[in-house]
């Protein structure tokens, strides 16, 4: 397909349904196509599927019921949205990450087990955001969220994104949301503070909180010139990031989170902030991957 998709998984639970609403609405905003997938062994890993029975019908049956449903509900939330769908035989996770290599955003719902399950997000969301190679978006939170009622898109940047993906994936979204973009820099005193250390005279949160403050101007301003359009908040505030961009997630329809990738690394690659807001955050999670060259043998 020559224009990327917005590519979104499906399984007939509560939560992907919210994801399909999620983006069918994104795809409109961007003006893109709609890829539906359901890779038929999600139920081994989430527990969809109920109880076998005589009249239950077949895997595929069952597979491609899912699929017309899920394509039928898009179309009556945007009759004129472009719509492809498919049913991949292999596990979700790869399938997912397959189709997200040629996909504008990966699009999974967030889901737990028992009376966990609005906190803890399903092990095929984890995996397709720790290793997709370009942006995913969890989708959870509440009715005012999901509906862009907030109208504000959260970005918390770090030592790492001056001219990084996941500062620009957020202007862009809140460009095409006309939305306020609340951009929070967090810092910390250090535990101990060097008597006598030049920078640190008079009051030491003075020195952490303004060289949060130039990390903001550094990230920020080169981006902000090409989205003039879009209002801009700045914040400095002390504390641990991955707890203030969760509290502050209850006032936001998406919080952006960047994620180094290294390549050929092998494993999970979130960070910590990224994997508390996948858990935890009261609105939609976009991880965005930053792609570094692996480390060399002497940097180890």
């Amino acid at each position: 397909m020559a224009t990327r998709p917005v590519v979104v998984g499906v399984d007939g639970s509560d939560a992907s349904l919210a994801a399909l609403d999620w983006a069918v609405d994104e795809t409109t905003r961007h003006g893109r196509p709609l890829r539906i997938v359901y890779a038929s062994l999600w139920e081994r890993y989430e527990g969809v599927a109920s109880a076998p029975s005589p009249e239950r019908p077949s895997e595929q049956v069952l597979a491609e019921d899912i699929v017309a449903t899920a394509v039928a509900r898009a179309r009556r939330r945007a009759p004129a949205l472009p719509v492809t769908a498919d049913v991949l035989a292999e596990d979700a996770s790869r399938a997912l990450l397959h189709e997200g290599q040629e996909a504008l955003l990966l699009v999974v719902g967030s889901r737990g087990r028992g009376e966990l399950a609005d906190l803890l997000l399903g092990s095929v969301g984890l995996m397709v955001a720790a290793r997709a190679p370009g942006p995913v978006v969890v989708v959870r939170g509440d009715r005012h969220a999901l509906e862009a009622r907030h109208q504000r898109v959260l970005l918390g940047v770090g030592d790492h994104d001056v001219d990084s993906p996941a500062v620009r994936f957020a202007f862009r979204e809140a460009a095409v949301r006309d939305a306020e973009l609340d951009v929070v820099s967090t810092w910390r005193r250090p535990a101990h503070t060097p008597a006598g250390h030049p920078l640190l005279a008079g009051e030491p949160g003075a020195y952490f909180e303004h060289r949060a403050s130039e990390l903001l101007d550094k990230a920020l301003d080169p981006i902000a010139r090409e989205y003039p359009g879009v209002r801009l908040r700045r914040s400095t505030v002390e504390g641990p990031a991955h707890g203030v961009l969760t509290e502050r997630s209850a006032a936001a329809d998406l919080l952006v989170v960047g994620a180094r990738r290294r390549d050929r690394l092998v494993g999970l690659e979130l960070g910590r902030v990224a994997h508390r807001a996948l858990h935890h955050a009261s609105c939609p999670v976009a991880v965005v991957p930053q792609h570094l060259p692996s480390p060399t043998e002497g940097d180890q």
